[in-house]
């Protein structure tokens, strides 16, 4: 099935040549260029991946992520010219699953594109495979795989993508400590460049949303010198 994309840039040339490149790859794609335009398309379709800008009129791209986030697990991939690593770790901390820097090339756009959408998909038919609901708990987490959910001490809490497959692979390899290096290539399925703001952003992200005291923190644990694994 032709997996569909929307792309929310405002500027022309950047958004033809990005459609058309998608296009050719035989992607379906729905086109927004202002904020209002991307929330009337999110609310009438489904979609395997949103491209977002972050500077758009009307709507910016960081209250668009919000709403996104609001209602859907769809990945988001940010294109955006403001490439400073507080600007990555702000779109990441919000919940994009991954964030490109103007200008870019088409082939490591392309290439974002069909990772993202492999992932998500092999996640989704994993998920539907099952044949009862796992449940990984570790004291008062519990991890849900089929309904891709969290609770902590009886309560729901939102995560993002990425936030769930870190939470995850902690989980799942309970006594196991990952560097930062071997999260980035688990999670994002990448090569890693000394990308440790996004690790750290993440893991601060899942602490305040999943720790009593985050400066305490008693499920994700920090090895100083070497990386994290889920408390003892």
């Amino acid at each position: 099935m032709q997996k569909r994309i929307l792309l929310v840039e405002d500027d022309h040339d950047i958004h033809q040549l990005i459609e058309s490149q998608l296009q050719q790859d035989h992607y379906h794609v729905d086109s927004a260029r202002d904020g209002e335009e991307a929330v009337a398309l999110f609310r009438r379709g489904k979609f395997d991946l949103i491209l977002l800008d972050l500077m758009l009129p009307k709507i910016n791209g960081m209250d668009l992520l919000r709403h996104f986030r609001e209602s859907s697990k769809v990945p988001v991939l940010i294109i955006s010219a403001k490439g400073s690593d507080l600007d990555k770790a702000m779109g990441l901390g919000f919940g994009a699953d991954d964030y490109i820097s103007k200008p870019f090339s088409m082939i490591e756009l392309t290439a974002r594109v069909q990772a993202a959408i492999r992932r998500a998909t092999l996640y989704a038919e994993t998920d539907s495979k099952s044949a009862e609901p796992p449940v990984i708990s570790f004291k008062d987490l519990i991890l849900d795989l089929h309904s891709f959910s969290v609770k902590v001490r009886g309560n729901h809490v939102p995560l993002t993508s990425k936030e769930f497959h870190i939470l995850k692979l902690l989980m799942t390899n309970h006594s196991r400590v990952f560097t930062k290096e071997q999260i980035y290539q688990f999670i994002w399925e990448d090569d890693y460049y000394g990308n440790e703001n996004v690790i750290n952003v993440h893991i601060r992200r899942l602490r305040e949303k999943i720790e009593e005291d985050p400066s305490t923190p008693q499920y994700i644990r920090t090895i100083w010198g070497i990386g994290y694994k889920m408390g003892d």
